[in-house]
């Protein structure tokens, strides 16, 4: 028997929190790396040298800088997120005239995921900016451009309340969204057509094809959503970290000022560790949200 849509929503909320969290444990010290080489590309040679220095001057703490709102975010996100997907299938059904049980195509589910993805977008923002300055707090205080701090969460939400006020906390928020939409339908899509194609290969259902193609689907999903807006990202970042100095450029002029004077290459720096960190900590957020649901949804079994 299906649950009651409250209900249901309810489980994927959850699922989606418990995924969420298994994301941000398995790969927040190369989320850390990404977002220093994002915001200081001529400061770090790679991402080798990205991760031991940071190690050799803040020690395992500093890699695991901003952990609190990584937390926070993903949480937040992946709940809102994964209960708007849920919701989203819902209105692709009633739009199309199909069944309430009527199992979606690939391309259905990522049109799903990818409307999905707005509504996230309005709770990571603000998250997502308290983590992205803790992680570049070092850089920042180190160069010059702000006077040292308390680098801890509520000195952080603190600042920004004092100095811009709660509209503050959506600084980059044009981007994220820019980066979300398009990201999103290309990562449920790779999700669910890998989850397709190992259930075709193995002659099984798609919830039953066990743990590691689970994994590889995930990670395979955020391998394209971040070869695919990356650059969006580096300017969230950029935009993000930097108005801790004031007012900052919008998402088009900061876009272009990086492309003009530190070159398009600059626009994809992090990418390696971002890559490195997309199959295990998707992976785990997949296995988390569908292990999880899984075991809900059968206590509706009848």
């Amino acid at each position: 028997m299906a649950p009651h849509p409250a209900v249901q929503a309810v489980i994927d909320l959850s699922a989606g929190a418990i995924g969420g969290a298994a994301c941000v444990f398995s790969g927040q010290p190369l989320d850390t790396a990404k977002v220093k080489m994002q915001t200081f590309p001529n400061l770090y040679r790679g991402f080798i040298h990205c991760v031991t220095s940071t190690y050799k001057q803040v020690g395992l703490r500093g890699l695991y800088q901003g952990t609190s709102p990584a937390l926070m975010a993903n949480i937040a996100e992946n709940s809102v997120l994964f209960m708007s997907y849920g919701f989203c299938q819902q209105v692709i059904r009633l739009s199309a005239g199909l069944p309430n049980e009527t199992v979606l195509s690939d391309v259905q589910k990522a049109c799903a995921g990818s409307i999905a993805s707005i509504f996230s977008s309005l709770v990571l923002c603000p998250t997502e900016l308290v983590k992205c300055r803790l992680q570049a707090m070092y850089e920042m205080e180190l160069s010059g451009k702000i006077a040292k701090s308390h680098n801890t969460v509520w000195s952080v939400v603190r600042s920004i309340m004092r100095a811009e006020g709660p509209r503050g906390f959506f600084q980059g928020l044009t981007p994220t969204i820019a980066r979300e939409v398009p990201g999103y339908f290309c990562f449920f899509g790779a999700y669910e057509l890998c989850r397709t194609t190992f259930a075709d290969y193995m002659k099984c259902e798609k919830d039953d094809i066990g743990v590691m193609p689970i994994m590889f689907s995930g990670g395979l999903g955020g391998a394209c959503l971040w070869l695919v807006v990356y650059p969006m990202d580096c300017v969230k970042s950029r935009i993000q970290v930097m108005s801790m100095m004031g007012k900052q450029a919008g998402f088009f002029k900061t876009f272009m000022t990086i492309a003009r004077t530190e070159g398009v290459r600059a626009l994809y720096s992090g990418l390696t560790p971002t890559m490195v960190r997309t199959f295990p900590a998707n992976g785990a957020l997949f296995l988390g949200y569908e292990v999880s649901r899984k075991l809900m949804m059968k206590q509706f079994d009848s």
